[in-house]
This record gives C-alpha cells, structure tokens and sequence, in this order.
C-alpha cells in the first residue's frame, strides 16, 4: 500500500469572491488531513502556491480569515493560497516539549505538505519553484519547520508572532541550506515573548524560545550575513494603535533576504500598521525575482 492517497471529502463549502471555497484530504499514515483552498475560476499555468497556517488550536478556514484581503488579489497576483488544517487543531513543529497530539504521535507534516504541492501541481499547475509559508503563532513555528527541514522546496517562509525554540528544545535536524525570511514579532508580547523564555499557553507545554533577535541572526546567519542589519522605520499609519513598526534586514545579491519587522509595543496579534500578508507576499514577490 502506498503511504500517501487523495481522497475527496468535500466538492465547496461555499461561494465567495467569485470562486469556490473548496475542502479536500490526503491519506498520510492512516490519517486524512485537511486542506481548504480558493479554486481559481481558470488555470493559469506557473502560478505561486501559497500556504497560510494557522495557530495552535485554530483550523485553516479560521487563518483564512485574516487573508482575505490577500486572498482577493490572488488571480490578479497568479498565486493559490491553501488554508491546511493542523492534527487534531497543532502543528509536528519543532518544539520538543510541546505536549499536542501532533507532536506526541510524531505526525509526518512533511509527507503531508509534499503530498498538497504535488496535488496542486498536478491538478493547478503551480509551479513548484515558487512555493510560500506564511504562518502566525503555532502556524510560524511550522513554517520555520518547513524553511528547515525541507529548505529546497520553499523559495521564502514568513513567520508572525514565533520565534525559533530554544536550542534545547529543537527537535529538528536542519538542512543548514540558506533561505529567504521574514519575521514579524511584537516586543510586548507575552505569549511568544520577543526577548525569549517560556511561551505561555494554558493547559499546554510548548517549552522555551530564543529571542526574536537570535531568531532573525540564527537566518541570518545562515544565509552568510554579518554585522549590523539595515534600518528603516515604516510609517506610523495607524496613530491611534499605540504601535510603530521598524525593520531590518540584510540583503545582497544572490543571497536570500532576511527581515525582521520590530513592532514596538506589539503583542500576541497583528500590527494596524501593516497586513501582514500583504507584507509577506510583497516579500515573497521580491525574492522570486532573484
């Protein structure tokens, strides 16, 4: 018997924009794992393949919710975004401690993302070359999952609100390949605390952090950069927030990019200042141009 095997569990969950809102699922290890997307009205051949993931405890339609405005640039822009859904609402990541069923049943998230970009490959035409990870929370220790482990299959990965676990509770062997990423963290968050430590979830271990700073110099690094990142400060378009936002970042030719947005004053959410996806795919459509 094969490990991997599509299997449909349902034609549209609704109408929306234009389009079909459609959910599938893939057989990886005696587990069907779901994924919802947005089906193009056409086909256009090369497209990018985009996955948004959610945090720990959501599902794919509730991270969709956030990319809207993303998502409605998606046929002017040739991208498809797909909303796939954690085991049992968590992410396989990298904490070693996390105590979610994910990561106690050692749930392959590997298999389970090669088996979605073959299935749009095939059935969309994406190109393969130009596959993204943008993920919040739970969703952007994925997505730093996927930048290390499987490096060749993504051209850039962002990340909100997550910082890299601390060496001592990285269960992941990484590919020590560079790659292109973006981090987006708030310094007043509690959860994901920027300065590093203990991330703080009721009723669940998901062990310690290193700081947003090690973070953005662990990429950096591993990209072949050093010394000090370029700074902007982006402009304060919300006032009222209380937030501002600087970035650094280090980038040359024929070297990934690497950004770190500071959100001074940010928290466990989303900047007024920015979309982040917006952001992410701005990011996303500079490094395909390298």
């Amino acid at each position: 018997m094969t490990k991997f095997m599509f299997f449909l569990l349902t034609v549209c969950l609704f109408f929306g924009a234009g389009a079909q809102v459609a959910s599938d699922s893939i057989l990886v290890d005696g587990n069907y794992r779901v994924f919802h997307f947005k089906k193009p009205l056409s086909i256009t051949k090369g497209s990018s393949l985009v996955f948004v993931l959610h945090g720990s405890g959501g599902n794919g339609l509730g991270a969709r919710n956030g990319a809207l405005k993303l998502e409605e640039k998606s046929a002017s822009e040739h991208l498809l975004l797909v909303y796939p859904d954690g085991y049992k609402k968590f992410w396989n990541e990298c904490r070693k401690s996390a105590t979610s069923a994910a990561n106690l049943e050692n749930i392959d998230e590997s298999a389970f993302f090669d088996m979605m970009i073959l299935y749009f490959t095939e059935r969309y035409k994406v190109d393969p070359s130009k596959v993204f990870a943008i993920g919040t929370s739970g969703g952007g220790h994925m997505a730093y999952k996927l930048a290390l482990t499987d490096t060749k299959k993504y051209k850039a990965i962002t990340a909100v609100i997550a910082n890299l676990p601390d060496s001592s509770n990285l269960d992941c062997a990484g590919t020590g390949l560079p790659i292109a990423v973006m981090i987006i963290n708030g310094t007043s968050d509690s959860t994901n605390p920027y300065n590093g430590g203990e991330v703080k979830i009721p009723g669940t271990n998901f062990g310690r952090v290193r700081s947003t700073e090690k973070t953005f110099q662990y990429w950096a690094n591993l990209d072949g950069y050093s010394g000090e990142p370029i700074k902007e400060d982006l402009p304060d378009t919300d006032p009222t927030d209380g937030k501002t936002i600087e970035r650094y970042f280090y980038k040359a030719k024929k070297k990934p990019t690497v950004v770190l947005l500071k959100v001074i004053n940010g928290k466990h959410d989303y900047p007024n200042d920015i979309n982040v996806y917006l952001e992410a795919w701005a990011f996303f459509k500079t490094e395909m141009k390298r």
